[in-house]
């Protein structure tokens, strides 16, 4: 058996980023074989990379590429912010995105699959739950993005008009988040969801008054809700006077689609009672 030498013992920790201890037990039991060794490692860390797939990991980090008329933008999750600032947590997200670009995926399946080895390999070093949640690809004549950070991204397409143009409205969509293009894309559900709440919340204040001065009411608050909801119908945040729709329809362009991506978003975090948490750890070492 080869000596197991504070250097191997280094080299392996450097390779893994595994702890001294675990370095060494694992040399010790490959009898000195480090590529033994790490190929051991890499099968109890995909063990506990199926133990970590319980957790919830709803932080993590977007990702966009657009290269001429093509778009993509990723999502993938850890479970702290923490881990989606690091480096490892970074390549990670920066080779799926390259990936499923390069093979022109539309959908997040295929990807994760192909990914399986090297998210295990990135659990079992980092201890964390991550997953690729989601993605997806667009086209069209211009193609513009816009990432806020790490948590906030947008892709849009747009009919004519050129990438600062596009630019400029993928910013105004990461900012002001809205729901549909235009108001004919509001669904009439949501529409009469609308008017039922307007009429709930308002209704000492339309007690007693003539059916058609409600009814005016109600369509003021109607037209409202669907600008506010639709792209086309905001006021641009650059120049509040101008609405998004004049502004690209000035620069002879037209807003075909949007994607905007914000990390965690509809997944359910756990509440944690870190109280009872504390307590329960200390009924559990006195018994």
């Amino acid at each position: 058996m080869a000596e197991i030498t504070a250097a191997l013992v280094k080299e392996l920790r450097e390779r893994t980023g595994q702890g001294m201890m675990e370095c060494k037990k694992a040399l010790v039991a490959a009898g000195g074989d480090i590529e033994k060794a790490i190929d051991d490692m890499r099968a109890s860390g995909a063990i506990k990379a199926a133990k970590k797939a319980g957790n919830i990991a709803a932080e993590g980090s977007i990702a966009v590429r657009v290269e001429g008329n093509r778009g993509l933008i990723i999502e993938v999750n850890s479970q702290t912010d923490f881990l989606a600032l690091q480096d490892d947590f970074k390549a990670f997200v920066k080779e799926s995105l390259d990936e499923a670009f390069e093979k022109n995926l539309t959908e997040a399946a295929p990807l994760i699959a192909s990914r399986e080895s090297a998210r295990e390999a990135l659990v079992a070093k980092c201890g964390e739950n991550v997953n690729i949640r989601r993605l997806t690809a667009v086209s069209g004549d211009t193609v513009g993005a816009y990432l806020h950070g790490h948590r906030i991204g947008v892709l849009v397409v747009l009919k004519g008009g050129n990438d600062e143009l596009a630019k400029h409205v993928a910013m105004h969509v990461a900012a002001s988040n809205p729901a549909v293009v235009s108001p004919d894309q509001v669904s009439e559900e949501l529409v009469a969801k609308e008017k039922e709440i307007f009429l709930q919340l308002n209704a000492e204040k339309i007690a007693g008054k003539p059916e058609n001065i409600v009814e005016n009411m109600v369509k003021g608050r109607i037209a409202k809700f669907l600008a506010e909801a639709s792209l086309v119908e905001q006021a641009f945040i650059m120049d509040p006077e101008v609405k998004v729709g004049d502004l690209v329809k000035k620069a002879g362009a037209e807003v075909v689609s949007f994607v905007r991506y914000e990390v965690g978003e509809g997944i359910e975090k756990a509440e944690t009672d870190f109280a009872a948490e504390v307590a329960a750890q200390v009924a559990a070492s006195k018994q």
